[in-house]
């Protein structure tokens, strides 16, 4: 497979199958002999990130680290694989402008669905108040406006999300199968 240093960047909720769809993608590309590194946002916070709370500007803070590593990898021909919440336009919009070549990838799902999958207990301690900051429910989530790439994990199989964003990569170039 020929391909070129790009960043893929899932954004999306909390289990909302960014990382279990960037796991397909990137055994994918380390099958056909891509070089690939994936900065997950809960690994990141351990080791890049370590201090940093959520707080907006903490959020953003961790999301610029992970976008700085990330552009350091592309332009060095390796696709970096980005798992993180990343809950802000704005911020997205600034990763975005570093980069020769972003492509952004929506992991879409129904709260209800969410919150009845969620292993952790997370989102029913989150709505009852006990988790402060927790984005989609007492904190902003703001979808991209237009990613390159979207799927509804909460309506197809991670396989499925996963053929929908590979085939989205190949249409834009980034991949040659």
């Amino acid at each position: 497979m020929e391909h070129k240093g790009f960043t893929l960047w899932f954004t999306g909720l909390s289990g909302s199958g960014k990382s279990t769809v960037g796991t397909i993608i990137e055994k994918r590309l380390r099958d056909a002999g891509a070089k690939v590194e994936v900065l997950d946002g809960d690994v990141v916070r351990t080791n890049l990130s370590k201090g940093l709370g959520f707080s907006k500007e903490d959020r953003d803070t961790n999301i610029r680290r992970i976008g700085f590593v990330c552009n350091l990898l592309s332009r060095n021909g390796v696709i970096a694989i980005s798992a993180a919440i990343s809950p802000y336009q704005a911020i997205r919009d600034e990763i975005r402008a570093q980069h020769e070549n972003f492509f952004e990838v929506y992991a879409e799902c129904d709260l209800d669905k969410l919150v009845e999958r969620d292993v952790k207990g997370l989102y029913k301690k989150a709505i009852a108040g006990e988790i402060k900051n927790f984005t989609g429910i007492s904190d902003p989530y703001e979808a991209p406006e237009n990613p390159e790439a979207t799927f509804n994990s909460g309506e197809e199989t991670a396989e499925e999300s996963a053929d929908k964003v590979w085939a989205k990569l190949v249409e834009a170039g980034l991949i040659t199968p």
